[in-house]
C-alpha cells in the first residue's frame, strides 16, 4: 500500500514497483502519482493491514472518549478535558489553529476550524453546534455519553521550540485519556477545564528536554484574557443560529477567567 508523502518522509526515491491507492500495480515510467491527493481521508479503511475486526461491525462499538485538536504555540495546554458533553461541545466550537508556510492563513495567525470541520460541514456551522448539543439532550443514558478533550501538540517555548515530541509519544496523552475513562487518575480543576497534574503523564524512556510538563500545562491569564473576546468575535459570525448554550458557555469561562484573577 502506498504511504502519503513518502517524497520527504519515507523514501529518497519511489521504489521501482509498488500497489497505488486504486489497488494497481505502479511504477514511476507511469508518470502519475501513486497517492491520492487527499490519501488521508480517501484511502479504503479497509486495506489498513491493523484495522480493528469490529470496523465493519453493522452493531457499532461503543465510544468512550472524543478528542478535537487545534495548532496553537501558545495558549491551549497540551490536552484539556472538558467539564460535561455541553463545555465540550463549547471546546470543540473553537477548535483553533495558527498559521503555518503550509496553510492559507499568516504564520501566527490564529484561524477558528470547529470541530476540525470546515472543510467537511456542508450546512450552517451554527446548526452544526446544535446538532451535536442536542445529541447530548437527547442521550439515553447521560453518564454513558463520550467524555471530550481538547489536545493541542504544538505549543512552543519563548525560543519558538516545540515543547512536545509529538507523533508517537501522543500515545503518552493517549494513556492519560485512558486512565481517566477508568478512574485511575484525578484531574485538576481549572478554569478551562481538567488537566492533568504532570505526575500522572507517563514520561518514561523521554529524552529530558522533552519532560516539561509544567509549561505544556500552564494557563497563561493574559493570553486567555486575550482570548475570551476572539471567541466573541468567533461566535458574532453565527448570529441569531448560534446555540444560545455556547453564549452561556463563554459567560462562565469569562468569570472563571475573572475569579482566578482576583485570586
Amino acid at each position: 500500500t502506498v504511504l502519503p508523502g513518502w517524497r520527504t518522509a519515507h523514501w529518497d526515491a519511489p521504489p521501482e514497483e509498488m500497489i497505488d491507492w486504486r489497488g494497481r500495480v505502479w511504477s514511476p515510467s507511469l508518470g502519475e502519482p501513486a497517492a491520492h491527493p487527499n490519501a488521508r481521508f480517501a484511502s479504503p479503511a479497509g486495506q489498513c493491514p491493523i484495522i480493528a475486526p469490529e470496523w465493519e461491525d453493522p452493531a457499532g462499538v461503543p465510544i468512550s472518549a472524543i478528542l478535537f485538536g487545534g495548532r496553537r504555540a501558545t495558549t491551549a495546554p497540551l490536552v484539556t478535558e472538558a467539564f460535561d458533553w455541553e463545555h465540550g461541545v463549547f471546546l470543540a466550537s473553537n477548535v483553533a489553529s495558527e498559521g503555518t508556510a503550509a496553510a492559507e492563513t499568516k504564520i501566527g495567525d490564529v484561524r477558528r476550524d470547529p470541530f476540525a470541520m470546515l472543510p467537511f460541514c456542508g450546512y450552517n456551522m451554527g446548526d452544526y453546534f446544535a446538532h451535536w448539543l442536542k445529541v447530548g439532550a437527547k442521550a439515553p443514558i447521560p453518564p454513558k455519553l463520550p467524555r471530550i478533550f481538547y489536545v493541542n501538540w504544538f505549543r512552543k517555548d519563548d525560543a519558538g521550540k516545540f515543547l512536545w515530541p509529538g507523533f508517537g509519544d501522543n500515545i503518552r496523552v493517549l494513556k492519560w485519556v485512558v486512565e481517566r475513562l477508568e478512574g485511575l487518575v484525578d484531574a485538576r480543576e481549572t478554569s478551562i477545564g481538567r488537566l492533568p497534574h504532570p505526575d500522572d503523564i507517563d514520561v518514561s524512556g523521554l529524552a529530558p528536554e522533552h519532560i516539561r510538563l509544567q509549561a505544556l500545562l500552564a494557563i497563561d491569564r493574559q493570553e486567555w484574557a486575550a482570548e475570551a473576546p476572539r471567541i466573541k468575535a468567533h461566535y458574532d459570525r453565527f448570529g441569531d443560529r448560534l446555540p444560545h448554550a455556547l453564549r452561556s458557555q463563554l459567560a462562565s469561562l469569562i468569570l472563571r477567567l475573572a475569579e482566578t484573577r482576583a485570586r
